[in-house]
């Protein structure tokens, strides 16, 4: 008797790199790294459906250490499991021309595995060569070594000019605008602690996603900011492009921008804890009656007249400092009123008319 012609094993198409176009031409990217590794960086958009966990890719590794065979075991049932799991929950309703693209850390087991149950499945199936690591290379390398040439114009003013939000209705108004204080989760300053900060490879990944959807041929608008925001290092692509870029400086009365410090720092003003420890790190030595004095304001919660006082004692002679070694081209000032929307809209058309005439 004939024994039965097996089926043809499905085939797993090989990809060699994650340009965006190559990305595009899948419906999903599917990571199949631990949620920790993939909390650290990931491709923008991928799909977190890991086939071990942390606590269990921390057992098979610890049980490695004792019986390879043992952890193998343990990790295909694992695997098997978690992929299950996957079939009939994130997946479940993938239809059957579903294209996905998998990878794991370094294109291992892991990718391997999850690509071979999908493909069985009959979904066209592809794996990324070299996992993460080559996509964190080619971030790598636009960001550090060989990335596009970017036109930029920079928002810059004294503390309390209200330059994020501006640079929000310059985006409503269909310029292209990058927002380093958003991908990096801080206000930029002292005082601009928002929570965690992304780690840097993912302040990267997000950042890059962001430079490759721009049209080259057009300006993109920037804060100023300094080389770093909060603990994240504006990569050199950017930095180098920030350090030759004109500026637009935005003005606004000291009264003002201390009602619009207030407002916008309210989480730290609502902390007095968290407030005490930013005025203990103030660079400037204070006197103690100085502190004595912003210590009465913020105990009368007189918060206005706190911001004055720190805007005088150290953000403006700050400011006043690097005003005096800037060689930057001023394409003009601004006047801007931070917290009256009407206005605000004004100032936007002023300095969308210097960027774009």
């Amino acid at each position: 008797m004939t024994a039965p012609t097996p089926p043809d094993a499905p085939s797993i198409k090989l990809v060699e790199d994650a340009a965006p176009a190559t990305l595009a031409r899948f419906h999903a990217v599917i990571d199949t790294r631990s949620p920790s590794e993939f909390a650290e960086d990931h491709i923008p958009g991928a799909l977190n459906l890991p086939v071990l966990s942390d606590a269990e890719r921390a057992e098979v590794g610890t049980l490695y250490a004792r019986s390879r065979f043992e952890a193998r075991r343990l990790g295909a049932a694992l695997v098997a499991r978690n992929i299950a799991a996957h079939l009939e929950g994130a997946l479940a309703d993938q239809p059957a021309d579903f294209k996905p693209l998998v990878h794991c850390w370094r294109g291992g087991q892991r990718s391997h595995a999850m690509a071979t149950v999908l493909s069985q499945v009959g979904w066209r199936t592809a794996l990324l060569v070299g996992g993460y690591r080559t996509y964190r290379h080619r971030v790598q390398a636009a960001l550090y070594d060989m990335g596009p040439e970017l036109k930029a114009v920079l928002i810059d003013g004294n503390t309390g000019t209200g330059k994020t939000d501006l640079l929000h209705r310059l985006a409503a108004r269909g310029l292209q605008v990058i927002d380093l204080e958003g991908l990096a989760n801080h206000r930029g300053s002292l005082f601009g602690n928002r929570g965690p900060q992304p780690d840097q490879k993912l302040f990267e990944s997000r950042l890059l996603a962001q430079i490759e959807a721009l049209d080259p041929s057009r300006p993109v608008v920037v804060e100023a900011e300094s080389s770093k925001v909060g603990e994240r290092m504006v990569p050199p692509i950017l930095w180098r492009a920030m350090q030759a870029a004109p500026r637009i400086e935005l003005v606004a009365t000291p009264q003002d921008r201390a009602r619009f410090l207030v407002g916008a720092y309210s989480d730290i003003v609502a902390d007095r804890t968290a407030l005490d420890a930013v005025l203990d790190r103030l660079p400037a030595h204070a006197s103690p009656e100085r502190r004595n004095a912003w210590a009465a304001m913020a105990n009368a919660a007189d918060f206005e007249s706190l911001a004055s006082a720190l805007m005088t004692f150290h953000y403006d002679p700050a400011y006043a400092r690097s005003a005096k070694k800037e060689t930057r081209r001023l394409l003009g000032s601004v006047q801007v009123t931070p917290l009256d929307p009407e206005r605000q809209e004004i100032a936007a058309d002023a300095v969308k008319a210097l960027i774009e005439p």
